[in-house]
């Protein structure tokens, strides 16, 4: 079994020393991993690390910190394969999925990379002209991430490259469900001569996050997970005035129109629900089919789910793994329950996925749900597995209304033929991001995030890194006049 410590001030903590944990691996249902629950005392300890560590890092330039950004991508691109095998031994999700999630974190690294010397300030021509007036980004300071464990290191690496970039140091607390990927990576970070104190890892549940949060040491607070916990965190940041970036869940429409190219929606709708086991954020929960198509879709699908192949997640071939962990697993299957009492139409799955190759692995069927109504539960809460529900309309009309019917607002599908539809359609939707003719995409450059209780603020591209940076503005009088002292300068 392999023992972690807590990674803090450039060093490990003796494991096993004080409370621990087990991480079990959702395919074998053993124990594989044990870790430390750190206490108050130790987060506060890597706050204090990051402390004094922020000053020397902000001062490095910006050109060194894209040296050592660009050393860890080339190093964690070299170690994907293995980097996956732990991410998948941790979370169940396929293997084919897990290394082009590691390649797309050293791409978020490089990406970051490049802005870490162009973190550029505006001259702001005033009414007056002998005033000289600028802006200066500079970082934060001390970060917190709280990341989940659905994608551990593409979540993180969504934000620790753009806070180290903008100068800032971080403490991170991983899913206590899926830590190890993240531990393993501090091993990298460390080879590619990240300076003591930048980086620091604390694992634990929720009372680490929570000491995380409370910490003063700690400005900001960069979190990724459910809308339940999420609403937690951001009233215990704003009772500390503290501020927050939140990515949240997701009951995402992913609308069908006749018009379609049959094939190419068919395939985006499967990649919505049952990629990564339907344990993404951006999940397309809700597939909104026009009338004219929706009987030959829900063939289509129902047809293609019930041969997509659920197997060992180590395994190149197997297109879907188990879902993370059993508390996760036992709220799916809740669902799916509760869906059959309301009476949506079960066409495909719809139970526990067992038979050769399987074993005890918490593996779900790839359920389809027809003639579903959006005011059922089934499409309201985000479920967060492989299960979905198709919604029929008739109009365009009918269509934005029913997938802006809900609280969460962080991704959509549109599929048709017609620019004109899609152009008009776009402004309509109300969620953080809209993908036309594609769905779960992904790309360094484009910013990420959601509206309503899919959270606030954005991760990646450009906006990505001004989320960790603060704006002082520098105004500078060379006139030599004497003023007024009582009244105020215009």
């Amino acid at each position: 079994m392999k023992k972690f410590g807590l990674f803090i001030d450039g060093g490990w903590t003796q494991p096993g020393q004080g409370a621990t944990f087990q991480s079990f691996n959702p395919y074998t249902g053993k124990a594989w991993a044990e870790l430390r629950e750190a206490s108050e005392a130790e987060v506060g300890c890597a706050a204090e690390a990051a402390a004094q560590a922020q000053p020397a890092w902000a001062a490095t330039s910006g050109v060194d910190r894209a040296q050592i950004l660009n050393r860890a991508a080339d190093i964690l691109a070299a170690n994907a394969d293995n980097m996956s095998v732990v991410e998948s031994t941790d979370n169940g999700k396929i293997i084919r999925e897990t290394r082009s999630q590691m390649l797309y974190a050293a791409r978020l690294f490089r990406f970051f990379a490049g802005y870490a010397d162009k973190l550029y300030g505006t001259t702001i021509p005033l009414d007056q002209p002998s005033i000289l007036d600028y802006t200066i980004r500079e970082p934060l300071g001390v970060v917190g991430l709280i990341t989940a464990w659905n994608s551990p290191i593409t979540l993180l690496c969504n934000k620790l490259p753009a806070a180290l970039a903008a100068g800032n140091t971080v403490v991170i607390k991983p899913s206590e469900h899926a830590s190890v990927s993240t531990l393993e990576l501090c091993k990298l970070l460390d080879e590619a001569g990240m300076p003591a104190g930048v980086v620091n890892v604390v694992t634990g549940a929720g009372a680490t996050g929570a000491a995380i949060v409370a910490h003063d040491k700690i400005a900001k607070v960069s979190f990724t997970g459910s809308a339940d916990v999420g609403r937690k965190i951001a009233a215990a940041a704003g009772s500390l005035l503290k501020p927050m970036a939140l990515e949240l869940g997701g009951k995402s429409p992913n609308i069908i129109f006749d018009d379609a190219n049959v094939e190419a929606a068919t395939v985006g709708a499967l990649a919505g629900i049952f990629g990564a086991t339907g344990q993404t954020c951006v999940a397309g929960s809700r597939l909104l089919v026009q009338k004219g198509l929706y009987h030959e879709i829900v063939d289509r699908l129902s047809k293609r789910a019930r041969i997509i192949r659920l197997g060992d997640p180590l395994d190149p071939a197997s297109e879907m793994g188990t879902v993370a962990n059993q508390t996760q697993f036992d709220r799916i299957m809740a669902a799916i329950a509760l869906a059959k009492q309301d009476g949506a139409q079960l066409v495909a799955g719809g139970g526990r996925a067992q038979g050769a190759g399987l074993g005890n692995g918490l593996f779900v069927e790839p359920t389809i749900f027809a003639e579903a109504r959006n005011d059922m539960e089934l499409a309201r809460s985000e479920i967060f597995g492989p299960v979905l529900a198709v919604i029929p309309f008739e109009t365009e009309a009918e269509a934005v209304a029913i997938a802006n019917d809900t609280e969460f607002g962080l991704a959509s599908g549109i599929w048709t033929q017609d620019i004109s539809r899609a152009m008009r359609l776009v402004p309509q939707m109300k969620s953080g991001v809209v993908w036309v003719n594609t769905y779960r995409m992904v790309t360094a450059q484009a910013p990420f995030g959601g509206v309503k209780q899919s959270g606030y603020g954005r991760e990646r591209g450009e906006q990505g890194i001004y989320e960790f940076t603060t704006t002082k503005n520098v105004m500078i009088d060379y006139s030599g006049e004497i003023r007024d002292p009582f009244a105020i300068k215009i």
